[in-house]
């Protein structure tokens, strides 16, 4: 491990993103041939094959890959030593969940209307970016955080509600309410069984569903399937996405979602990360829907 060189890994570690030498050399701006020498110089100080190439390209080993996390790591970590090192922060990562990605889009693009020196990063997704390790510089969040060098902000909290297509309440609901002990009989729409714990999934649960005629880990696709009239969704009570969609009255009322924005301690003096910060904070409460803290 002592002969491991950092410009050997950063070749293997643009073999994996560019899936070839060829365009691994084009990344670095090295030949494919030097590329080829790099890669074999990393397999010797290792002892193992990293790389298998065939004519239809190049295939990393599971060894390859476990140096891969340490290294995407490691390179995150320069990175973000980087931008400290500058007074202005010129890439900000910002990490959302997947449904947010959109909406917050326009108002994030106008802030680089006035920051022609900023660049942002935005990654809608279902996982929870660790930004403690700077994978993201921002990073909006359903749960709280637990690290002690994050800033926190409870941004407030929304409701939901269920919601079906006219056409689907017309057949099944007409009078726009479910009943538990019917409940069973009807089609739900939500999320994948890893999101089975959140608390707008449990509601519906409790409500009485019992079959999900379709589960997505987006929200989009789960508003569309609900348009399409595919079933019943614990939607947010004030999202102009489901407009056209009818609300069902239900037992007991929906849950509300918490929802949290944290950033690194260390950024917390960036001028471009609290305007960041300030634009998603106001077009969340604009949407409609978020309610204030406390």
């Amino acid at each position: 491990m002592d002969n491991l060189s950092w410009d050997d890994l950063r070749v293997l570690l643009a073999v994996h993103r560019g899936g070839s030498l060829l365009q691994a050399g084009r990344q670095l701006n090295l030949s494919t041939s030097t590329t080829g020498r790099r890669i074999a110089a990393l397999e010797a100080a290792l002892g193992t094959t990293l790389v298998l190439r065939s004519q239809v390209g190049t295939t990393l080993t599971a060894e390859a890959l476990r140096l891969i996390q340490v290294v995407e790591g490691f390179a995150h970590e320069l990175q973000a030593l980087g931008r400290d090192a500058s007074p202005v922060i010129r890439t900000l990562r910002i990490s959302v969940p997947n449904g947010m990605a959109a909406p917050l889009s326009g108002p994030l693009i106008a802030l680089l209307r006035d920051r022609p020196h900023l660049d942002i990063e935005l990654v809608g997704e279902n996982r929870m970016a660790d930004v403690a390790k700077r994978e993201a510089d921002i990073a909006v969040r359903l749960v709280r955080s637990t690290s002690n060098v994050l800033v926190e902000k409870s941004l407030g909290t929304f409701r939901f509600a269920l919601f079906a297509s006219a056409d689907y309440a017309r057949r099944r609901l007409p009078d726009r309410r479910l009943h538990r002990e019917t409940a069973a009989d009807h089609l739900f729409i939500g999320l994948g069984a890893q999101w089975k714990h959140l608390p707008h999934e449990r509601w519906m649960a409790s409500l009485g569903a019992r079959r999900y005629a379709f589960t997505s880990s987006a929200i989009e696709a789960i508003v569309e399937a609900t348009q399409q009239g595919m079933g019943l969704a614990a939607l947010l009570e004030a999202d102009p996405r489901h407009k056209d969609l009818v609300r069902i009255e239900t037992e007991t009322a929906g849950p509300s979602q918490p929802l949290y924005l944290v950033y690194h301690r260390d950024l917390r003096r960036s001028p471009d990360l609290r305007a960041a910060v300030a634009a998603i904070e106001s077009s969340l409460r604009a949407a409609g829907g978020l309610r204030k803290a406390g």
